[in-house]
């Protein structure tokens, strides 16, 4: 997947996002910086349909379609996956508590729903998040405006514990650390 993201955000030419024949360009080599530069996903023409590489008539077909987008997304979230379980299975091996697997699911967890659940709930992979900077903050932008999630109790409830979890992380660590220094009695 990181090599297919690589190689499409250099070079993969413009992908009809709209299913309208009016292809959006996101590669490098096609005007964009590494700021604007992003994949684009696939077509609203092809759904929430699996779209592999061998389903194409030809690859440039693959290609128009948003191809790449689909197989880095799935790719990401089952690599993601796998490593919850490498993470479980270490902790296992070496007779730790598997708090790091479980506290990593969450992350894991809101990708899934970015990438995946709310395409599937919107009908089409196109509503996904296009892979790159101005894409993500196109997507926040979009989804913002379509839903409200900045009022949605649940959200804020999870934007506080975030936050609240880094300042306690921090607090702890200072205290931490504020116990380690040795004091001398000279």
């Amino acid at each position: 997947a990181t090599s297919v993201f690589i190689i499409a955000f250099v070079a993969a030419p413009p992908v009809d996002i709209d299913g309208i024949r009016e292809p959006v360009a996101g590669s490098l080599l096609y005007g964009n910086n590494i700021i604007s530069g992003a994949i684009i996903p696939s077509s609203a023409a092809i759904g929430i349909h699996f779209y592999p590489i061998w389903e194409a008539a030809s690859l440039d077909e693959w290609l128009y379609n948003g191809g790449p987008y689909q197989l880095i997304v799935l790719h990401f979230l089952l690599g993601v996956c796998c490593y919850i379980g490498r993470e479980w299975e270490l902790s296992y091996r070496l007779g730790m508590r598997p708090w790091i697997s479980v506290a990593f699911t969450a992350p894991v967890a809101a990708a899934a729903a970015v990438f995946l659940v709310y395409p599937i709930g919107q009908g089409s992979f196109s509503d996904g998040m296009p892979l790159g900077i101005s894409g993500t903050f196109n997507f926040m932008l979009v989804f913002q405006a379509e839903h409200n999630i900045l009022m949605h109790p649940f959200h804020q409830l999870g934007v506080a514990g975030v936050f609240g979890g880094s300042l306690f992380s921090a607090m702890h660590g200072s205290l931490v650390t504020s116990s380690l220094i040795r004091e001398t009695t000279e």
